[in-house]
């Protein structure tokens, strides 16, 4: 499944969209977000330290570090998703889903 997407890395793309992360981690909008400690993916809550901010579009495939574009998320939604859009994911999960029998 991780033939989906190919991906050609900006490396300096790469570490200025996550230096920027980390500085926009540290903002009110954030720090509140980070302490009501839902994570956007699966809609459970978790204590702060357990969270981390997620780029819904990916660094590696041109995603920004953005208000739009970061959402707070558990550690294993953010694992899960790697290098996905939510889409891919949704699509990924579908295809590995077992069939239902009728």
């Amino acid at each position: 499944m991780d033939d989906w997407v190919e991906i050609s890395r900006d490396e300096r793309h790469i570490r200025r969209e996550r230096a920027k992360a980390r500085e926009l981690r540290k903002t009110p909008y954030y720090r509140n977000l980070f302490r009501k400690g839902i994570c956007h993916y699966c809609g459970k809550k978790f204590p702060p330290e357990e969270l981390t901010l997620d780029h819904i579009v990916p660094v590696a495939r041109g995603g920004r570090s953005t208000k739009g574009n970061l959402v707070v998320c558990c550690r294993s939604c953010n694992q899960e998703k790697k290098f996905l859009t939510p889409a891919e994911l949704l699509l990924r999960r579908l295809s590995e889903a077992p069939e239902s029998e009728s």
